[in-house]
């Protein structure tokens, strides 16, 4: 239902499990934000400390999940354990919601964002009543477009000073994924 919050919830698709960060992810998302092209496209801070990671995995996190106006997850490939990326869902407001992502620089080309963005929207269709979910990044960002594209959304545009980065705004494309495009 649409206006429960919903409790941390485990999502796996065949090489991967999607889980709420936990304390032990500490260490692997310090290393990974250290990552230039994370920092360049995302929010994430510049430089990034190892008490943003203990931040984001013990405060922001959780606090997403309590509010429910975010679900976050670690990505986590099957095999090994390794963390190769995060998801999120965020609510912007009745059956609308926002996904953000980013992959490990060692994760990326095998698919794993793109299978992970999969079974993130499912679940927002599925489990939140999301009528309309929306990718947002900043123009330029080739990687993330690609990921989108190949999760079957569609590119609407660009706004035009839209988003603040490290106190400026910056132009982004937006696309969008209903679920009718996944035939959920």
């Amino acid at each position: 239902m649409s206006d429960m919050i919903p409790s941390p919830t485990v999502l796996e698709t065949e090489r991967l499990i999607l889980r709420p960060p936990v304390g032990e992810d500490v260490d692997a998302v310090f290393t990974a934000c250290q990552d230039e092209q994370i920092q360049r496209w995302t929010v994430v801070p510049s430089p990034y400390r190892r008490a943003d990671a203990e931040f984001f995995v013990e405060q922001l996190a959780p606090d997403g999940w309590r509010t429910g106006r975010q679900a976050t997850w670690c990505v986590l490939e099957k095999e090994t354990g390794a963390l190769v990326g995060t998801q999120s869902l965020t609510t912007r407001a009745p059956g609308a919601a926002e996904v953000g992502f980013w992959g490990t620089a060692d994760s990326r080309g095998r698919g794993y964002a793109v299978e992970a963005l999969l079974a993130v929207a499912r679940w927002g269709f599925a489990e939140r009543a999301v009528r309309r979910l929306e990718w947002v990044a900043y123009v330029g960002n080739e990687p993330s477009r690609a990921v989108a594209r190949r999760a079957g959304f569609t590119l609407e545009g660009t706004l035009r000073s839209y988003a603040p980065q490290r106190g400026e705004y910056r132009d982004c494309w937006v696309a969008s994924l209903l679920p009718a495009d996944l035939e959920v």
